[in-house]
């Protein structure tokens, strides 16, 4: 995205401020930077482009919630009381999060801070003293929760990307009410430095798009950049880093999408026939042990949680509390310390049952919620209608599972979402899908950072036979290139039959056709240790100059195989052998 005209990060936050005075949206904002203040920075980005710097998000304009610290603004949590010292004076966060900060970094330009859910908690994005957040376009109905004011800020064009923080769904289900893109990661691979805690051990910060690469680009930015987090995880070395083209994709059964309101089941059976159109196998999974789990975090111990974080606050009383947001937290102070361990202990045991549930599966689709209420509805019942809203999400962290929400087309009243779930750190899988579900061309944007590029020549190119040993790493497969002139290629006598590339030095060969692997540094690790021989891997020079790790040969094989060099690739050779 550094590729912009000068003075383009300007005048999108022109843009974005002028749409702000356009839609006419307080609802949305708990703290809206001065324009001028937004435009310095755009200036400064503008600035930064010009010295030749590379900002992958430059002039990209961002919606932070207001449980996100940004430096110089109140973080309140949608409770004005807390953001304020003793002495009842306003204060400001001295840092930015992290998170937030790698947008910035990146040339991203902070708007606000957003309205959501009191203390992130809700899915519903009425429980604030700011006032209830709307749907972006269809008033009377919730925007969701609980980061509703990032992801309407989103919807109604004025930022590229909301911020938002997920626990129960918070990430997700604004998201399929607005047709957005929300990305939830694995817990612990964006740290959550700077941010007011909901369940410390299962908070996540998401971001909110109106496409996918956006989306990815930011997440990818934010991921590791809390070194010193001490809930921090890491991709781990064999992270899969591509969805196979023919992926086993699980769907709920009937009994479990009975919570589905009738036209959004109608909508889900659509989108299970889209995934099908992908080149997806589906099969009907029993995820009623999933859906028992979510009610763990509500129902049972993981609520005291939510008390550790802010419970000590709300037992003084202070007046702009949500009496809902209130009485679930504060419920927590009762949990006793065995009755947590032991409900830690049975999502552990959950984890599990899902884990075999999943067993041969690479995703789970599920329907992001069931149903889109108004505000009347969910200030009728809070608890009921908002409980829910959180069927098919709330186990998601709970389980230590991705998810990466996408538009699914419409359902009778608006927006209707999906859901791809990956298992932890297969969170690229997901990413994957949903750019074949969303009609995406080219490559899938890449969210795991890093991998090593393999050069393959022979038997594991597309459509020979060991081409699965790379799906089965999680390869991901980058492009078609040749080799220098330096090397030859030669037939050997293996089962199934291989070439091997021999160098012989500049202009002593020929350039030979293969294909550029990624794969995670763990993967390669396995592959090299399962390679069988004669084959080997080393250093191989491409025709433009540059070196990857590829596939030779020892000479003792070479010496004995038939040259094929003349045919300039494993593909040509074989088909001259057959003709």
């Amino acid at each position: 995205m550094s590729a912009v005209a000068p003075g383009a990060a300007r005048a999108r936050v022109e843009a974005a401020y002028d749409r702000i005075a356009q839609v006419a949206r307080p609802d949305v904002w708990i703290t809206l930077r001065p324009r001028e203040q937004a435009l310095a920075d755009a200036d400064a980005v503008d600035a930064r482009l010009a010295a030749g710097e590379d900002l992958p998000l430059a002039g990209t304009t961002l919606a932070v919630k207001d449980n996100v610290d940004v430096a110089g603004l109140p973080t309140t949590a949608a409770c004005p009381s807390y953001a304020t010292d003793p002495a009842g004076r306003p204060g400001l966060a001295t840092a930015t999060a992290p998170a937030v900060q790698a947008l910035v970094d990146a040339g991203g330009v902070v708007l606000g801070k957003t309205n959501l859910d009191q203390f992130a908690t809700g899915l519903v994005g009425t429980r604030s003293p700011y006032g209830a957040v709307e749907h972006a376009w269809l008033r009377g109905r919730v925007a969701g929760g609980s980061s509703s004011g990032s992801a309407v800020a989103v919807a109604l064009g004025i930022a590229d990307v909301g911020v938002g923080t997920d626990t129960a769904g918070s990430g997700r289900v604004p998201a399929a009410f607005h047709g957005l893109v929300g990305i939830k990661t694995t817990v612990g691979l964006v740290p959550t430095g700077g941010v007011v805690p909901a369940c410390p051990s299962y908070d996540v910060v998401t971001t909110f798009t109106r496409d996918l690469a956006t989306g990815v680009r930011a997440t990818r930015l934010m991921v590791g950049a809390g070194q010193d987090d001490p809930r921090a995880r890491a991709w781990p070395a064999e992270v899969r880093l591509a969805l196979r083209e023919e992926p086993v994709v699980a769907v709920p059964r009937a009994a479990d999408l009975a919570p589905l309101e009738p036209g959004w089941r109608a909508a889900f059976d659509t989108a299970v026939d889209a995934v099908r159109r992908t080149g997806a196998r589906v099969v009907e999974v029993d995820v009623s042990g999933m859906l028992a789990a979510a009610r763990l975090l509500y129902d049972g111990a993981i609520v005291a949680e939510r008390y550790a974080a802010v419970g000590d606050f709300l037992a003084t009383g202070p007046a702009d509390a949500d009496p809902t947001v209130a009485g679930i937290i504060l419920a927590g102070a009762d949990v006793a310390a065995a009755d947590y361990v032991l409900d830690r202990g049975r999502l552990l045991a959950a984890r599990a049952a899902a884990d075999a549930v999943l067993d041969g599966c690479d995703l789970l689709l599920l329907p992001t919620t069931t149903e889109h209420p108004t505000v009347a509805a969910v200030q009728a019942e809070p608890v009921e209608v908002n409980a829910r809203l959180g069927t098919y999400t709330n186990f998601v962290n709970l389980l230590d599972l991705a998810a990466v929400a996408v538009p699914a087309g419409q359902a009778a009243d608006g927006p209707f979402g999906v859901t791809l779930v990956a298992r932890a750190f297969d969170d690229q899988l997901a990413v994957d899908l949903a750019h074949r579900l969303l009609g995406g061309t080219g490559a899938p944007p890449l969210l795991v950072d890093g991998g090593v590029e393999l050069l393959v020549v022979g038997a594991h190119l597309r459509g020979q036979p060991l081409q699965g040993q790379l799906v089965d790493l999680g390869a991901r497969f980058e492009r078609t290139v040749t080799t220098s002139d330096a090397y030859r290629l030669v037939g050997l006598d293996t089962t199934p039959r291989k070439p091997g590339l021999v160098r012989v030095g500049p202009g002593g060969g020929a350039p030979i056709v293969g294909e550029v692997w990624r794969l995670s540094t763990g993967a390669l690790g396995r592959f090299l240790a399962a390679l069988p021989a004669p084959m080997q891997l080393g250093p191989v020079e491409l025709g433009d100059g540059t070196w990857v790790t590829g596939f030779g040969c020892t000479a003792e094989a070479a010496g004995r195989g038939v040259d094929l060099t003349d045919a300039g690739g494993w593909v040509a050779a074989l088909a001259a052998l057959r003709a």
